[in-house]
C-alpha cells in the first residue's frame, strides 16, 4: 500500500523579473486571478486533494505571503460590525497556523535546490510540489487527479501535457517506454532538450508527487542545466528504485509566469463566475471590436 500524501511544498522564491514593475515589492505569487492570489489557488487546490501540511520556500521580500494567511485583525472587525459576514468568510478561509510553515531560499539555485531547502519538513514521507505560477483550470483538481494515480501506481508522479516540437526547450520532457493515453511510465526524462534532442513532447508542468528518495540526489548539490540544481535530475536519479510517470491530466494549464498567461487565467477565471460571467462577456466583445 502505498503511503499517503500528506505535505505540500510550495516554491515561491523567485524574483517575478517578468511582472515588474508590479513585483518590484509584491511578490509575484500575491498576483490576483480576478480576486484571489495566485499562491492561493494552489493551497486550495492542495487541500482538496487532501494536503494536510504546507511549507512555502520563500525569499528576501516575500512576507507579504505570510501577511496574507495571517489574521487581519483590524479588518476582520470593521467587516464584522458591518454585516458583511460574506466578505469576512473570505478573509479567514485559510489554513490553521500549525498546518503552514515558511522557510527561505538563501540563494536562487534553482528548483531542485528550492525543493532541498524543505527536507527537514517533509522527512521521510511522499510529498507534493506545486508551482503557483502554473494553474489548471477544472473540474477536478489537478492534483487531487494525480492522487488518484499515485494510489493506483506509487512512484513519483508528474503532471504533464503535449507541447510544440519547437518549445521542448523551455519544459522537462519525459522519455516514454509505456503510454496508455493518459497514464505515461518513463524510464527517463530530459531537462530542457533542443526540439532535434528531445525524446518526446510531453512536458512537465508544475505539479509532482514526489518519494522522499530524491532527496538523495539533491543532497549532492549537483547543478545541471543552466547551472541550477535541477528537480528533474532527482528524480532522473531514482529511476532505478522509484516507479516514474506522467499523467495526462483534465482540464486547461495557464502559464501565470508570462503576461498572455496572466491574462488569459483571469479573463478564463472570471467567465467560471456566476456573478461576472455576463459582465466580461460584454467587456470582451466590445474590447473585440
Amino acid at each position: 500500500m502505498n503511503k499517503p500524501v500528506r505535505k505540500a511544498v510550495l516554491p515561491v522564491a523567485g524574483l517575478g523579473t517578468r511582472f515588474l514593475p508590479a513585483t518590484k515589492c509584491m511578490p509575484k505569487e500575491m498576483l490576483p486571478v480576478v480576486d484571489k492570489p495566485l499562491i492561493q489557488y494552489a493551497i486550495e487546490e492542495a487541500e482538496a486533494a487532501g494536503i494536510e501540511k504546507f511549507i512555502l520556500i520563500t525569499g528576501r521580500g516575500k512576507n507579504l505571503m505570510e501577511d496574507h494567511f495571517d489574521h487581519a485583525f483590524e479588518l476582520e472587525q470593521i467587516l464584522e460590525q458591518r454585516g458583511k459576514d460574506r466578505e469576512l468568510d473570505l478573509v479567514r478561509h485559510f489554513p490553521e497556523p500549525s498546518k503552514i510553515q515558511y522557510t527561505r531560499q538563501q540563494q536562487a539555485m534553482g528548483l531542485g535546490h528550492a525543493v532541498w531547502c524543505a527536507k527537514d519538513f517533509v522527512h521521510d514521507e511522499p510529498f507534493a510540489v506545486l508551482l503557483p505560477d502554473d494553474m489548471v483550470l477544472a473540474e477536478r483538481g489537478c492534483l487531487t487527479q494525480m492522487m488518484d494515480a499515485y494510489n493506483h501506481v506509487g512512484g513519483n508522479i508528474v503532471a504533464v501535457t503535449e507541447v510544440p516540437r519547437d518549445q521542448t526547450n523551455r519544459y522537462g520532457i519525459l522519455d516514454i517506454e509505456d503510454d496508455d493515453g493518459r497514464l505515461a511510465r518513463a524510464r527517463g526524462l530530459v531537462e530542457k532538450p533542443a526540439p532535434e534532442d528531445a525524446p518526446s513532447t510531453l512536458s512537465i508542468i508544475g505539479r509532482y508527487i514526489l518519494q522522499p528518495e530524491v532527496f538523495d540526489h539533491l543532497d549532492k548539490q549537483i547543478a545541471g542545466a543552466g547551472g541550477e540544481i535541477q528537480l528533474t535530475d532527482a528524480i532522473a536519479a531514482t529511476l532505478d528504485s522509484v516507479p516514474f510517470h506522467g499523467l495526462r491530466y483534465e482540464g486547461t494549464r495557464y502559464d501565470c509566469g508570462s503576461k498572455p498567461g496572466f491574462i488569459a487565467a483571469n479573463v478564463a477565471y472570471a467567465l467560471q463566475r456566476d456573478d461576472m460571467e455576463a459582465d466580461v462577456r460584454a467587456a470582451l466583445a466590445e474590447i473585440l471590436k
